[in-house]
């Protein structure tokens, strides 16, 4: 079950576990998406279901328009509403570890705000990181990556045209912290969490690899 938050500029929904919270995860959507899109459901149902709390939430781009993709102009305004997610979420579990994440552009922009400031979060859930436009290589986004202080779990299709597996490997060799990948075989950029076990394989990485309380 889920309920909905829309208060001091944030909204989306919150996810409450059903025993003791053990952290609190926030996760944002990618350019063509909302909080309500299938993998963002499946994840935070799968992360919940193992004690975490979770906001799954719609950047302020989203907010401003229902369709439509983002503004470069105004990425620095989707970074500000995740740090506020992320201290919405600190509020809510006081002392205990707070993921951040996100999917495709969101993550991109939690990377980047992570990079700026590490203290922010304790663990960072890229899932489906669009390493470059398809087809455009050479148009890499790994500036930021070599600023990441922050224990990393990428969840990654094989045949992501955003970024080949190798590709994945490579960048994530210029985070100086602990990473892991996790490779759905057969997975597109949307991970299709309804034909691949994305969410088992993600939440089993995010407890084996990242922050959280006791369990």
């Amino acid at each position: 079950m889920s309920e909905l938050v829309d208060r001091g500029g944030i909204r989306g929904f919150l996810h409450r576990p059903d025993g003791d919270i053990v952290g609190g995860v926030v996760f944002a959507h990618g350019a063509g998406g909302n909080s309500d899109s299938l993998l963002l459901r499946a994840l935070a149902a799968g992360l919940a279901a193992e004690g975490f709390l979770v906001l799954r939430f719609d950047l302020p781009y989203r907010q401003r328009r229902p369709s439509g993709p983002p503004h470069p102009s105004k990425a620095a305004e989707d970074r500000a509403g995740i740090e506020a997610a992320i201290a919405e979420m600190r509020a809510f579990v006081p002392g205990s570890p707070v993921i951040a994440g996100g999917q495709s552009y969101g993550g991109r922009q939690t990377s980047m705000l992570l990079a700026e400031q590490p203290d922010l979060a304790d663990g960072l859930l890229l899932t489906s990181y669009p390493l470059h436009p398809p087809g455009k290589p050479e148009k890499a986004r790994t500036e930021h990556l070599p600023q990441l202080r922050t224990p990393t779990v990428v969840v990654h299709g094989s045949k992501d045209t955003f970024a080949t597996t190798a590709e994945i490997t490579a960048a994530l060799d210029l985070i100086p912290a602990p990473t892991t990948l996790v490779e759905i075989d057969g997975g597109r950029h949307d991970l299709s969490p309804e034909k691949f076990p994305v969410v088992a394989r993600t939440v089993e990485a995010v407890l084996r690899e990242l922050p959280t309380g006791d369990r």
